[in-house]
């Protein structure tokens, strides 16, 4: 169980994470030049690939003893939590649905000038701040449900398998998914990532869960009832919402 929800949690974050990063990257090769583009992208994926090398295996290694769990937690929980508040606001219409394709038109429109004739270090410059801030995140998120052994290969493996899908929709598609759900997804990532939290915070604080890693599911029901009515009580009539 703990292995499904974990391969899940990171494949789902990642790839949402790598998807906002996309739309920057094609909002700069479509509004300007993909040399650019890709210069000012392949420089933040060398950037987060050297962070990644460096601090991963080092955090890791560092928090390999019994804080660990709880240092897990708190992070994870700091993670989620933020997630399920955006995604909570989004669902109850007090906030912007998210969306990738939203934000590549925002940074095409942004970047509507011609380029010039030599380098293009402002769309240089845009390609590399939105791949090296997503990166950084995916790398934190991934570091740390990586951090107890067992959740090592499910983590990776959902990095992977986000990292394959993303560069698969940007070769052939060449532009973001208009109907990924990506506010559902967004909350459902804020989920998992709240009820691993909460159950690597409280293991590292010595509670034992009675029911092992299926606990998971009922801490995951939780934040899924108290969201959905928290949201239930923000939702604006759905003329205010429009």
């Amino acid at each position: 169980m703990s292995f499904v929800l974990t391969l899940l949690g990171a494949m789902l974050a990642v790839a949402l994470e790598l998807l906002e990063a996309l739309a920057i990257v094609l909002a700069v090769a479509v509004s300007r030049r993909t040399r650019d583009a890709v210069i000012g992208a392949a420089a933040a994926v060398a950037v987060c690939a050297l962070a990644g090398a460096l601090l991963g295996p080092v955090l890791v290694a560092k928090l390999a003893s019994e804080p660990l769990e709880l240092v897990i937690g708190v992070a994870l929980l700091l993670f989620g939590l933020e997630w399920l508040r955006k995604g909570v606001l989004r669902l109850a219409g007090r906030r912007a649905r998210s969306s990738a394709y939203a934000e590549f038109v925002e940074e095409r429109e942004a970047l509507a000038a011609a380029p010039p004739d030599g380098p293009d270090w402002a769309a240089r410059t845009v390609a590399f701040k939105g791949v090296l801030l997503e990166g950084l995140e995916v790398i934190l998120i991934v570091t740390a449900l990586a951090g107890p052994e067992d959740s090592r290969a499910p983590a990776l493996i959902g990095a992977g398998l986000a990292v394959a899908l993303t560069v698969v929709v940007g070769l052939v598609l060449h532009r973001p998914l208009r109907r990924i759900p990506e506010t559902e997804l967004k909350y459902a990532v804020g989920v998992l990532l709240s009820s691993f939290g909460t159950f690597f915070a409280a293991e590292g604080l010595g509670v034992e869960w009675p029911a092992g890693d299926a606990a998971l599911l009922a801490i995951a029901a939780v934040f899924v009832a108290a969201s959905q009515a928290m949201a239930s009580r923000l939702r604006l009539p759905r003329a205010a919402a429009a």
